[in-house]
């Protein structure tokens, strides 16, 4: 009963994934199966289509009970035709419904950031490795979606689609330095949050205004000018380092940027970090634009938390990825399954990281669903 319950809970989302195999009467297996045993599977482990085909063969009398397996389990031929020519965005769609179900994110850090997946470039063809970009909710723990960016642009042009895909709603959204861009402020603006964009020399002059504002700030500076700004601190070690972390953040922007032009823009901030290694010291400063409040030291310590929790996307999804489900060594580049298997493996992760009665790493609770069906079931009903 609990694997019928959980089967059809996945089954509600995915029922809009179109298979483009409907007019071929030499069809020998359901979408429906195809899909199922490369979720489950990719949930315990599975890193290609041969391994995945291995899952099935192996799972094959379990799963007869509630797929239809009358012709086999697929070979791993067929897993690879499927996914090839399967619809990326019918996928996401159910993909995006069903995190939709698992998230609630007001008062969530929402980051935007581009991953490539190296393997997937396909010499033969005369195409590059997949570049996607991918929406990671901090509280949530969860990959909200991913969009993947044409070849012949850069990630500029898919930030407005993946925005789109997203109820952003009392979330904050934090980008790097590429998506600073007065229509990507707007556009989040729009959509109910706020943003924390990270400023580069991409933009030079108003790049050299905040570090000119800033140096004013950290100075002396007359008392008949007084300006309400927030300062936060923060000082981390390890391993023989130091790190020293100071925040500062304002929002005296009259006469430096225009508010008509930046949609929704309250404060500046400047992030200092001062690493010392023994005798070695280096410095760094990082600007950014922000709609949220600037003006005092608890407004300082929120953005410094902002910031800090957008890398989460780099540690806790592109790292694991990579190194517990075998992302960077994938081979998969036919057609559309580079980008259906990507999306595959970010599900999976998901619904990993929703489960939380094993206190374990990933890589081990994959282990254990592939021992444990009850388990994997449990996994696989997350809502």
């Amino acid at each position: 009963m609990a694997q019928h319950t959980a089967m059809d809970h996945m089954f509600t989302f995915f029922a809009v994934v179109h298979d483009p195999r409907r007019q071929h009467p030499t069809t020998l297996h359901p979408l429906e199966t195809i899909l199922t045993i490369t979720i489950l599977a990719t949930i315990c482990g599975a890193q290609n289509w041969v391994e995945v085909a291995h899952w099935g063969q192996a799972k094959a009398a379990w799963l007869a009970e509630f797929l239809d397996l009358t012709q086999g389990v697929p070979s791993h031929d067929t897993f690879g035709r499927v996914f090839a020519v399967l619809d990326p965005e019918s996928l996401q769609q159910a993909f995006v419904s069903w995190m939709n179900a698992l998230a609630d994110l007001s008062h969530d850090v929402v980051a935007l950031d581009g991953k490539t997946v190296r393997r997937s470039l396909d010499r033969a063809d005369g195409k590059g490795p997949i570049h996607v970009v991918n929406a990671w909710a901090s509280a949530n723990e969860l990959v909200l979606a991913q969009f993947k960016v044409d070849a012949k642009t850069n990630e500029i042009t898919a930030l407005p689609e993946l925005l789109r895909m997203l109820n952003l709603t009392g979330a904050v959204v934090t980008i790097d330095a590429m998506g600073c861009q007065v229509e990507i402020a707007r556009q989040i603006q729009v959509q109910g949050a706020d943003y924390v964009l990270s400023l580069k020399e991409n933009q030079p002059g108003l790049y050299h205004d905040c570090d000119d504002l800033f140096a004013w700030l950290r100075g002396s500076h007359p008392l008949d000018q007084p300006v309400s700004w927030g300062h936060a601190e923060q000082v981390d070690g390890g391993h023989g380092r130091i790190e020293t972390r100071r925040v500062w953040s304002t929002e005296a922007l009259e006469g430096l940027i225009s508010g008509e032009r930046w949609p929704g823009l309250t404060s500046l901030v400047m992030v200092e970090s001062r690493r010392q290694l023994g005798d070695e010291e280096s410095v760094e400063r990082r600007y950014y634009l922000s709609s949220l409040p600037g003006a005092t030291d608890a407004d300082a310590q929120r953005l410094n938390h902002v910031i800090r929790t957008h890398w989460e996307i780099e540690n806790r999804v592109h790292w694991v990825l990579d190194v517990a489900m075998g992302e960077d060594i994938n081979r998969a580049r036919k057609g559309e399954s580079a980008q259906n298997l990507a999306l595959i493996r970010k599900l999976a992760l998901n619904l990993l990281r929703q489960e939380r009665s094993v206190q374990v790493g990933i890589a081990a609770k994959q282990k254990r669903a592939g021992w444990d069906h009850d388990y994997l079931l449990k996994i696989l009903s997350q809502t």
